[in-house]
């Protein structure tokens, strides 16, 4: 093996935690939606608290006990936040990710069995195609020079990956682009991050959106439309998860409608390539700027796989490739708030909320808090070698989420991470333009502030 150079844990890019009223005026005069830079140095540090002012009182849980309560919710008084349900409707509708109660509990039933086509090793074929395709990408970039924004080549590949497993076809791509450009305009102008909203409205005051919002709503479900009908149609015949859950009837006989069938397949689609692209962008954002760490990933490769190809059973024998992820995730979680609302006053352990309150489980905050992480705004993949499992606070680690609405495609995003991230940089190296420049902001997911430009070249 070939001599690696030493590593050692540094800082990468965040908000600078401040003191509540100037984060505030931070948060007002760049006027972006961060929700991060809003954030203030105290929420790093309370078990549970008041987090700034706000008309409808707004608490963020940092206990993990306390955390698990509040996701788990045993009484079944503390659902989805109004503010993302309403922001969301227009994309998704009342489907499993925003609904609760009862209407929850129906459509789980009606789509836990298509989700076993999720399984990792029925959907590793996507997986591989869907890496074989960008490295066609990249390999023409590279004999080409030209930039292009990281970002969107992340939002493209996990797009056509998730395309492929859902619908079985790859994802065109001008849609790809279009899709992305939509959810941008969607997240950065959704009605849900505007700062006065959240601070001075009362709850479950119903917000207007924006027409902009509206139209990329529109164009976003248009396309989900044109990919589900291609299973509706007379003859067709596929053996896929959206061909499932077209099949899947409730208790009743009931089966979903087109537009609910749209508002399910919606959620698959962006959860599934949404919060993967923005945790893949931060790895290879944070792996472009540190060259011991390649060369400790392409040392691992090449002792655990060697010249040959990336199998699924290699997936499983790459830990550090997988630490560098779950680290990237740690830091840089996709959800980054997991916004509840009391629909009855109650108690969150000895604190009292009351009805309407905005209830914050934040995992950026959690996985950043100082009793919980030893040096925790370092980015250190060792953190999860097992010989330091010691360090590890239980619960303080949900960058799927945790309780009966964890993330189903858990499994799935950490398999697909590991190979794109060993195929990919076992061909080539990444040149980010501007590194210092690159900021992390948050709406309804972690993104980069602005979108990361870049370069590769084909590995000697």
């Amino acid at each position: 093996m070939n001599h690696v150079p030493a590593f050692r844990a540094f800082a990468p890019p965040r908000s600078e935690p401040l003191p509540a009223l100037i984060a505030l005026m931070r948060c007002m005069i760049r006027g972006d939606g961060d929700l991060l830079s809003l954030l203030p140095a105290e929420a790093y540090r309370m078990p549970i608290g008041p987090l700034g002012y706000s008309r409808r009182s707004t608490i963020i849980v940092n206990r993990p006990d306390l955390v698990r309560e509040v996701l788990t919710d045993p009484k079944g008084i503390l659902p989805k936040s109004d503010l993302m349900v309403h922001a969301l409707d227009p994309l998704i509708g009342d489907s499993i990710f925003v609904s609760s109660g009862a209407t929850w509990r129906r459509q789980r039933a009606m789509i836990d069995p298509a989700l076993t086509m999720m399984r990792v090793n029925r959907a590793f074929p996507a997986m591989e195609a869907g890496a074989a395709a960008a490295e066609a990408t990249l390999t023409d970039h590279a004999a080409r020079d030209t930039r292009f924004s990281l970002d969107l080549m992340m939002s493209h590949m996990t797009a056509d990956i998730i395309c492929r497993t859902v619908f079985s076809t790859g994802l065109e791509t001008r849609v790809a682009h279009e899709v992305f450009d939509a959810f941008t305009e969607f997240e950065h102008s959704v009605a849900q991050v505007e700062i006065r909203r959240l601070i001075f409205d009362r709850a479950w005051k119903r917000i207007p959106q924006k027409e902009s919002v509206l139209n990329a709503c529109r164009l976003i479900r248009g396309y989900l439309g044109e990919l589900l009908d291609t299973h509706l149609g007379d003859g067709a015949s596929f053996d896929d998860i959206a061909s499932a859950i077209i099949a899947a009837h409730d208790v009743e006989g009931k089966a979903f409608t087109r537009e609910e069938l749209i508002d399910q397949l919606g959620v698959l689609f962006l959860a599934g390539h949404e919060t993967s692209a923005s945790a893949l962008t931060w790895v290879f954002y944070l792996l472009a700027t540190q060259p011991a760490l390649v060369a400790r990933l392409r040392a691992e490769i090449d002792e655990i796989v060697g010249p040959g190809p990336i199998l699924f059973e290699h997936t499983r024998k790459l830990p550090f490739i997988r630490n560098v992820f779950r680290e990237t995730l740690r830091l840089y979680p996709p959800i980054t708030f997991l916004p509840r609302v009391a629909n009855e006053a109650t108690r969150i352990g000895d604190y009292p909320v009351k009805k309407g309150a905005l209830i914050m489980v934040a995992p950026w905050v959690l996985h950043r808090h100082h009793a919980y992480w030893r040096d925790p705004h370092l980015f250190d993949p060792d953190r999860f070698l097992s010989e330091r499992e010691g360090e590890m606070t239980a619960g303080a680690y949900i960058p799927f989420g945790i309780g009966p609405r964890v993330c189903a495609g858990a499994a799935f995003a950490q398999v697909e991470a590991v190979l794109l991230i060993a195929r990919l940089f076992r061909q080539f190296d990444f040149h980010i333009e501007a590194p210092g420049d690159v900021r992390p902001a948050a709406r309804l997911t972690t993104r980069p502030a602005r979108q990361v430009m870049c370069r590769v070249t084909r590995v000697a």
